[in-house]
């Protein structure tokens, strides 16, 4: 023990320490089986490259055939297990910073998410249940070509789960609604990511519904688009989205909204007080770029892994480009032992 060390100095590296648990995630977990595949399995199941598409019945038995023919790789996924799993990876020290909750089956998929959540230091909380089967993802790639096929049961994730509230947007409004109030009057900060744009589309009333209690809005400029078109905010340009979106009504009015909107290889829009601020994404080269499917929810967990230690939003806009730079050079939502962000 250095008992000599400035007591300053002593005092700054306190404030630094995180506890466990200081990020919570709620959303639809799946379990993404990677595999390279030939061309002969893409048209038995009727799959294109490049493609992602909500599995039907005529793909029920692909996923147990995957598993059998193909060397395959497990990764913990779903949209909000991914960012949280992106922050935990991040922050690194301590474990379990990072906290997730959603619903899974009793079945060896399950068993397989439980252990990668895990493997990932996230402190995973499932709910597990008999009545649907875990949510998959299988992640078909050939060449450089990724096609992905989700089960519909992925969005069926049941929303009575004491103590833990329930899952989603699509399946448990209740359950969105009992947290974000919950943040809003104990001055938390809720986030929530608009995560595609069918969820602007048909869950309208919904999203509405949470969005007085948003203190902070991701989304891409797909999802920013839809938004714009279902509020009638008559413009296509995604700084006035972004003010739009900003300027709805909010209920903790001790927090101002900020709003986030990425743009692939295209600057970062976020708002700040009156301004709206564009920031430049981190240089790839195209050959470098193994697969972008994760780069959005990759995105999101580098600038919460900031969020959480009290950081600068420019400082969080920095951790969620280096984040998504990293695991676009990767298949899947996948990453090094240990991020190299300065």
């Amino acid at each position: 023990m250095a008992c000599d060390e400035p007591k300053a100095k002593r005092i700054k590296l306190e404030e630094k320490k995180l506890s466990q648990n200081a990020l919570f995630g709620m959303g639809n977990p799946l379990l993404d089986i990677c595999a390279v595949v030939d061309k002969d399995f893409l048209d038995k199941y009727g799959l294109k490259p490049n493609d992602q598409i909500l599995a039907e019945e005529k793909h029920k038995e692909m996923f147990e055939e995957i598993v059998k023919k193909f060397k395959v790789e497990y990764h913990a996924g779903g949209a909000t297990q991914n960012s949280v799993k992106v922050a935990q990876w991040m922050i690194q020290e301590p474990h379990k910073v990072a906290t997730f909750f959603g619903c899974i089956g009793k079945d060896k998929f399950g068993k397989i998410l439980k252990e990668k959540a895990e493997e990932a230091h996230v402190d995973a909380h499932y709910y597990e249940q008999s009545e649907e089967p875990t949510g998959t993802c299988a992640a078909c790639i050939t060449g450089d070509n990724r096609s992905d096929s989700t089960p519909l049961h992925t969005h069926s994730v049941h929303s009575h789960t004491p103590p833990h509230y329930g899952f989603f947007l699509t399946v448990s409004l209740e359950s969105i609604l009992k947290v974000a109030k919950h943040a809003s009057e104990n001055n938390k900060i809720f986030c929530l990511n608009l995560s595609a744009p069918f969820i602007c589309e048909f869950f309208k009333e919904a999203l509405m519904k949470v969005m007085p209690y948003v203190d902070i809005l991701f989304g891409n400029e797909t999802e920013a688009a839809a938004f714009a078109r279902e509020r009638d905010f008559e413009t296509e340009d995604i700084e006035e989205i972004a003010k739009k979106a900003q300027s709805l009504p909010k209920e903790n009015k001790k927090r101002q909204r900020i709003v986030v909107f990425t743009q692939g290889k295209e600057g970062t829009v976020m708002t700040k007080g009156d301004k709206v601020e564009t920031s430049p994404v981190l240089e790839i080269d195209q050959s470098e770029i193994v697969d972008t499917n994760g780069a959005g929810d990759a995105f999101v967990g580098g600038f919460l892994s900031q969020l959480v230690q009290d950081k600068t939003f420019e400082q969080c806009i920095r951790a969620g480009h280096y984040a998504a730079n990293v695991i676009i050079r990767h298949a899947g939502c996948t990453f090094p032992e240990k991020p190299d962000f300065q």
